[in-house]
């Protein structure tokens, strides 16, 4: 049985790294362009702009589930600073376009923090989901740490 899982995680990482990126629109490529630049830069005001007044953020497995632009920046610029100096990568992810967080790690460099989903509507982001299991990034032919 533990060979057949280790070949089907194999299979899977294969898969996951030939996986071809989605394709966007431009509407909706520039506003993850936007999203990664104000993240990165941790310009919650910015940020904040380009939520949906009714935009929901969750971070399983955990059960903190916020909505509405102004709680999710709260939040950001309170218990969530701790993503300040982040870097984000694009991946795929369900079909779609995903960000892989690296968070500041205290030893230096960067460590594999969330998989990022980021959905939108009408050029604003509606939902943003971040997947707290940084085991998953060998799935996505990432590194665990970056310099």
């Amino acid at each position: 049985m533990t060979s057949a899982v280790q070949r089907a995680r194999a299979t899977m990482a294969d898969r996951a790294a030939a996986a071809p990126a989605p394709a966007l629109d431009r509407e909706h490529r520039e506003l993850l362009d936007r999203y990664v630049q104000v993240f990165e830069r941790y310009d919650i005001d910015a940020l904040v702009a380009l939520l949906r007044e009714d935009a929901v953020h969750a971070m399983p497995p955990y059960p903190l589930w916020l909505r509405g632009a102004a709680d999710i920046g709260r939040w950001l610029a309170g218990p969530g600073a701790g993503c300040r100096g982040s870097r984000l990568l694009p991946v795929a992810a369900n079909g779609g376009p995903a960000l892989a967080q690296f968070r500041p790690d205290p030893a230096g460099g960067h460590r594999a923090f969330s998989i990022q989903l980021v959905e939108s509507s009408d050029g604003r982001i509606t939902r943003l989901n971040h997947f707290l299991q940084p085991r998953l990034f060998p799935l996505f032919g990432l590194p665990d740490r970056l310099p």
